[in-house]
């Protein structure tokens, strides 16, 4: 469902537009675009062991169970090159989304010129969290590769990481995961499988389609 402002404005439009026109552009193995969310998953270790299936009753679990703790996961998902890559942590401090952006234009990327990375404006999501993880000249090197594309507010729905989190809710997650090693393992396995097997996004909201039908949020012009 999308979350947009009670009434127009120019601020929302123009990023809106902004991340937009970044996925009309040509794919470009030089510089690939690439979406960024986090998300957090709560670790559920069952009390009582679980009733097994039966010819006509599938397994059953007791209502009961133990929190055990909050796997932080943050999703690195090129959706025109059908990639993605999930860090699993126990935190979601600004050093631990550096380490995953060093990954990304070392590992991941290491020969793209420039990444464009489109993403929230939470306050780690800046290049001042690379400089805490990083020497300076590392931090700046890694700052020189990337493109920042931030989302509006109200406006995650734009970013298609969220897409690809809705998806291992439903395939991976929808189910009681006991420990943060489980969680790593399952989704691990679902990152290794989807990227083997699935087809590229394709994105059909452009920014013409954005002045039609959100037209109420475009400042109306005076003569």
């Amino acid at each position: 469902m999308w979350c947009i402002p009670a009434q127009g404005n120019a601020h929302f439009v123009c990023q809106m537009e902004a991340v937009l026109e970044v996925y009309k552009r040509p794919q470009d193995p030089l510089n690939p675009v690439v979406c960024m969310d986090e998300t957090s998953v709560q670790c559920i270790k069952e009390v009582r062991p679980p009733i097994t299936a039966e010819p006509g009753q599938s397994e059953r679990y007791d209502v009961e169970y133990e929190r055990n703790g909050v796997a932080h996961l943050v999703l690195f998902y090129a959706p025109f090159d059908n990639w993605r890559r999930i860090q699993v942590a126990d935190n979601h401090a600004a050093c631990e989304w550096a380490e995953g952006v060093r990954r990304l234009v070392q590992e991941d990327y290491p020969d793209a010129e420039r990444i464009t990375l489109v993403m929230d404006n939470l306050n780690t999501h800046t290049g001042a969290s690379l400089y805490k993880a990083f020497p300076p000249k590392m931090a700046r090197a890694l700052l020189d590769k990337l493109e920042f594309v931030y989302t509006p507010k109200h406006g995650s729905w734009l970013n298609m990481a969220e897409c690809e989190f809705s998806v291992l809710g439903r395939q991976c997650l929808a189910r009681r995961l006991p420990d943060m090693q489980t969680v790593t393992i399952e989704i691990a396995a679902w990152v290794e499988d989807r990227n083997q097997k699935t087809w590229p996004a394709d994105w059909r909201f452009t920014t013409e389609d954005a002045r039609i039908k959100l037209k109420r949020l475009y400042p109306k012009l005076t003569d």
